[in-house]
């Protein structure tokens, strides 16, 4: 997931950082949120349905649904 890096202070504000923001990150940005996991744990079960879950239409939709284009889904 790709959020913002002042999203969270923007929503709280009653601000749409999608139409109130001097500049956007795509979501193509570096600084998209990361899972990073402990060396030897890559394909631990967990991992790979927590990223599963992550990266889910649900969640997509979720985001879409319920941040109005302040928060955009870094996955496909």
């Amino acid at each position: 997931m790709h959020v913002l890096s002042m999203a969270n202070y923007a929503l709280e504000a009653k601000m749409n950082p999608a139409t109130d923001a001097i500049l956007l990150e795509g979501a193509d940005s570096p600084y998209a949120n990361i899972i990073s996991v402990k060396k030897g744990n890559e394909n631990d079960d967990r991992i790979t349905k927590l990223i599963a879950a992550l990266h889910s239409d649900k969640v997509k939709e979720y985001i879409e649904k319920n941040y109005n284009g302040g928060v955009v889904p870094a996955f496909e």
